[in-house]
């Protein structure tokens, strides 16, 4: 065999197991944060909140692949809040949904021009979560859902953690798993074991349709600067970042349910390589290997 065929056929099988790694290792790790707070029950009917960022499509790309090999079957449901802004087009994470055979719904409101026209807000992060949130809510319960899956991953955890701690004073992250009462509802968060950059890496691998957040206030929020700070104690600190996490799991934090510890975390990170993941094109049903 010439010596350039030879290169090329040995280039493209690595690539290929770079592929089925980050797959394996994205379904790995949602797999183990379902398995940990016990998520998922058998005959949920969960809504996915798309938000149109590369967030919330991992989360919808992870959910999708679980449905194929896990014992507990569910149905998926992917809905998206539009705020309202002229600009934001959802048509490529329709197009991802068809795709995926998970039925998509867009809820329209007027949320973008309340709190910008109307309220004139400056600091409109929290009433703007607060608005979509019920929308949301609202959403899923009309289309029969037991369950709502955000997609806040690893890193958001911790962002949360230093957010509580500095302009609240206490030691404090969002739940992995929470049920609403009022809204007979509960909230699960399957990427909480997923770092940020496993999320980039797989968004820039599968090329996800994100969708730029039309938010006047993106990038200049509270969120924004924890998230400098962690980046800067992480690089003067290597490892701060994962000891950050542990505290916060093992922190004892009021309201967070029971964690099953069946074994050591970060040990089963390619704890799928004997399930039948053999390229991208399982994780899509059989659909064309360049699923976005």
């Amino acid at each position: 065999m010439a010596d350039w065929r030879f290169r090329l056929i040995t280039g493209l099988n690595m690539e290929r197991n770079s592929l089925i790694m980050k797959l394996q290792r994205l379904f790995s790790l949602t797999r183990q944060a379902v398995d940990d707070y016990q998520m998922i029950q058998d005959g949920d009917h969960i809504a996915v909140g798309i938000s149109g960022g590369k967030d919330s499509l991992t989360l919808l790309y992870a959910l999708h692949g679980l449905m194929r090999f896990y014992p507990n079957k569910f149905q998926l449901s992917a809905i998206t809040v539009d705020l309202g802004f002229s600009e934001f087009d959802l048509t490529p994470v329709k197009m991802l949904c068809e795709r995926l055979s998970v039925p998509y719904t867009v809820v329209c409101t007027d949320i973008g021009k309340i709190l910008f026209d109307t309220r004139k807000e400056s600091n409109p992060c929290a009433l703007c979560a607060k608005m979509r949130k019920g929308a949301l809510n609202a959403k899923a319960k009309e289309l029969g859902c037991n369950k709502i899956a955000y997609a806040h991953h690893k890193d958001d955890l911790i962002e949360t953690m230093w957010l509580s701690l500095i302009y609240e004073g206490r030691f404090y992250a969002f739940s992995p798993y929470t049920y609403l009462d009022r809204m007979e509802l509960s909230v699960i968060r399957p990427l909480i074991y997923v770092g940020e950059a496993d999320v980039i890496g797989f968004k820039n691998r599968y090329q996800l349709p994100v969708c730029k957040n039309p938010c006047p206030v993106d990038g200049h929020t509270r969120r924004e600067y924890v998230k400098k700070l962690t980046k800067s104690l992480e690089q003067e600190n290597p490892g701060a970042k994962d000891r950050f996490f542990h505290a916060v799991i093992h922190g004892n934090i009021e309201g967070w349910p029971a964690r099953l510890e069946k074994e050591p975390f970060f040990q089963s990170r390619d704890a799928l390589s004997h399930q039948d993941v053999d390229s991208p094109t399982a994780a899509v049903s059989g659909k064309e290997a360049d699923e976005s």
